[in-house]
């Protein structure tokens, strides 16, 4: 055979691969869209007689965008009975002041601040975590980031799946409040790509993790995987909240109600670096999942379709019906389910925002090493966290993150 027909053929190859893929992610766009539909057509009724009492969790480390009304919303609850404790490792840590002014503010809650600098692992959120945990006084446990903000009928709505006494874990999808062009991007991605995903598993097969958004855990759960000592060295702890449990044979339940999660402004590096650090995370704790996703990449592959062709008209329909899916998929999700402000408006970005990921995506293939909190740490089989030679925890007075 010679160069050229072999050439010839490699390139029929490379061609059928890329139409494969290209109606592989029109599929996923189509069961995206029926995912959303069938997930908003079945809420979830709401029994105003069980309110069972709820310690809330809420690990504090600087201070984030907005904190004092991120923070006041969870005191504003119409429930009953609940029990909210802020904790934070540092004496000084600015963070004290906003929690200080909260406690004054709702005199009337069960507000608890525990400092405590005790570290069971290389996660330092999980130790304020273990060390929250302590004081706390009821079965249920609700863990909730500093950025999220909640209205008053959170806790009564979240809480409605433990009627069944096999749910061990509920969480909760959430839309993002961007500050700035760089983070309406980041939410535009979560709100039309990353929650699709999760809609998607939640109909094929029910959901077998968490987000740190919200993660509401009956303690007999969290004691049957270990405590928080079990993912003390994972960086992915909310993944792994909702992943153990399964695992251990209770439910893990998504909400139908959506919290909204305060984004602060953010530099292009910063960013690409945390999209980067959650990438590695995925691709270590979940290789064959995470190689999954090329078949999604439906912006990506037609526009190589259409290069790979030269422009011929099958690819350039094949590009037109792929753009039109993903943004109808894009639609429904973050307009239609989560009511995101940056999807209404920038919509239109969804294309751009792909490629850039895809670029991420790479990347995630690159390395095992992140710089977290001030740590240099390497990310091993499972997504758990070693921490490189010389390297010890620093205090930051910069807010926690998400993975």
């Amino acid at each position: 055979m010679g160069f050229t027909s072999f050439f010839s053929l490699d390139l029929a190859l490379i061609k059928l691969f890329l139409i494969i893929l290209c109606l592989s992610a029109i599929f996923f766009y189509c069961y995206g869209i029926y995912a959303a539909i069938a997930f908003c057509s079945h809420p979830h009724a709401i029994n105003r007689e069980f309110h069972p009492p709820v310690t809330i969790l809420k690990p504090i480390c600087g201070v984030d965008w907005e904190a004092d009304k991120n923070l006041a919303s969870f005191c504003q609850q119409n429930y009953p009975e609940y029990q909210i404790i802020f904790a934070v490792r540092d004496r000084n840590d600015p963070g004290i002041k906003v929690v200080e002014k909260i406690i004054q503010q709702f005199p009337d809650v069960d507000i608890n601040l525990v400092v405590s600098d005790r570290i069971i692992g290389a996660n330092l959120k999980v130790s304020n975590l273990a060390n929250a945990v302590t004081a706390a006084k009821h079965e249920i446990l609700l863990i909730a980031d500093s950025d999220i903000r909640v209205g008053t009928d959170y806790l009564q709505r979240v809480i409605q799946p433990f009627q069944d006494e096999q749910v061990g874990v509920v969480t909760c999808l959430y839309r993002s409040l961007a500050q700035g062009w760089v983070t309406i991007l980041e939410a535009i991605g979560t709100a039309c790509d990353f929650h699709a995903n999760v809609l998607v598993s939640n109909q094929l097969e029910g959901i077998k993790f968490a987000f740190g958004s919200t993660i509401v855990i009956r303690k007999q759960a969290l004691e049957a995987i270990g405590g928080f000592g079990a993912i003390a060295d994972y960086l992915a702890d909310d993944f792994q909240l909702g992943y153990l449990p399964a695992e251990a044979g209770y439910k893990v339940v998504l909400s139908d109600y959506v919290v909204d999660h305060v984004l602060a402004t953010s530099t292009v590096a910063d960013t690409i670096a945390r999209q980067i650090r959650w990438a590695r995370c995925i691709c270590v704790s979940r290789p064959w999942g995470y190689l999954g996703l090329l078949f999604t990449y439906g912006t990506v592959n037609s526009l190589l379709l259409l290069l790979t062709t030269e422009g011929s008209i099958f690819s350039w329909n094949v590009l037109v019906i792929t753009l039109l899916l993903r943004l109808v998929m894009g639609w429904v999700v973050g307009v239609g389910i989560l009511n995101d402000p940056s999807a209404k408006k920038f919509l239109w970005m969804i294309p751009i925002r792909d490629l850039i990921h895809f670029v991420i995506w790479c990347c995630g293939f690159m390395g095992t090493t992140i710089e977290w909190r001030g740590q240099h740490l390497k990310l091993i089989k499972g997504g758990k966290l070693v921490a490189i030679a010389n390297n010890s925890p620093k205090t930051l007075s910069t807010p926690w993150e998400g993975i």
